[in-house]
């Protein structure tokens, strides 16, 4: 998929959504051409698909790195599968979006867990394991 035929498919996404959710959201969402490792990655394996930034400067935005996309699942991936990273990476950010409109940071809380998870080598399915043990303290 070039990146714009992944414009287009962002943008039908993103007009498929109810208006509200945008609220406040003055830098829209973007598709930035770059691919974006994480600073956190251990190898070529952790790459960055989407941020929600708040700047002073420039407001509130969505950025979605195609070339993320690329590294991870390449250019010739079907468009099925890019369909459904491009929507999960776009419904993510988006949810850090109203979880800051309302002050909450449950997706930030799951996010720090995955990381825990990718740094002591551990899968997804000893989260609920790690949540229960923060709840403790």
């Amino acid at each position: 998929m070039t990146i714009d035929q992944a414009q287009t498919m962002l943008e039908q996404m993103v007009n498929d959504l109810p208006e509200a959710i945008f609220q406040d959201l003055n830098g829209g969402v973007l598709l930035l051409p770059q691919a974006k490792r994480s600073p956190e990655a251990r190898a070529d394996d952790l790459y960055i698909m989407g941020e929600y930034v708040v700047r002073h400067d420039m407001g509130r935005m969505v950025k979605i790195y195609y070339g993320s996309f690329v590294k991870l699942f390449g250019e010739n991936a079907p468009d099925a599968k890019w369909e459904k990273e491009l929507r999960h990476t776009l419904h993510h950010e988006l949810t850090h979006h109203l979880e800051h409109l309302a002050g909450e940071n449950d997706l930030e809380v799951e996010d720090d867990i995955r990381m825990y998870l990718y740094h002591n080598n551990m899968d997804m399915s000893q989260a609920p394991e790690i949540m229960k043990n923060l709840k403790k303290k």
